[in-house]
């Protein structure tokens, strides 16, 4: 499965509950962070959400 390495670059300050929850719930807990998950509908969903707030940059597989 390919991977995601997703990157919180802006606040959320200001922005609606469910956009902040979405950010938690991919395990982003401070500015600057990455995490790596998998792509799946799911993610790509939660992302698509977010994306203003966010950097996502696709890992091959290899």
């Amino acid at each position: 499965m390919a991977q995601l390495k997703i990157t919180w670059t802006k606040s959320y300050i200001g922005k609606p509950q469910n956009q902040r929850r979405v950010v938690q719930a991919l395990g982003l807990r401070r500015l600057h962070q990455s995490v790596t998950v998998g792509d799946t509908p799911t993610i790509r969903g939660m992302v698509n959400k977010v994306s203003h707030l966010l950097k996502v940059e696709e890992i091959p597989e290899g």
